[in-house]
């Protein structure tokens, strides 16, 4: 029978902290290069500016569909914004 992993698993957390950074790097270096104010991304996105912003600065998680929303709004693939974190890889 399939078991859930313990929420309060400190290596977890850190994990997901990391992964989430890097995340809202990638989303915060391709809105910038591509010219775009949090705002202008969020109105095109349909993502709230404060959850946009709490992404880029990594205190938030994302839901897929507004990844894929995101990527569309700065006409990228999914694949450019979702980036693995070697490290966390290498762990396994």
């Amino acid at each position: 029978m399939p078991t859930r992993l313990p929420a309060d698993d400190p290596d977890r957390a850190q994990q997901w902290q990391r992964r989430r950074a890097l995340v809202g790097s990638r989303i915060r270096a391709l809105r910038l290069e591509r010219g775009l104010s949090q705002e202008s991304l969020a109105l095109e996105s349909g993502v709230a500016r404060n959850q946009l912003i709490q992404m880029e600065h990594g205190r938030r998680g994302v839901l897929i569909e507004r990844v894929y929303d995101i990527a569309e709004a700065l006409g990228v693939s999914v694949n450019e914004i979702v980036v693995d974190d070697p490290a966390a890889t290498a762990q396994r």
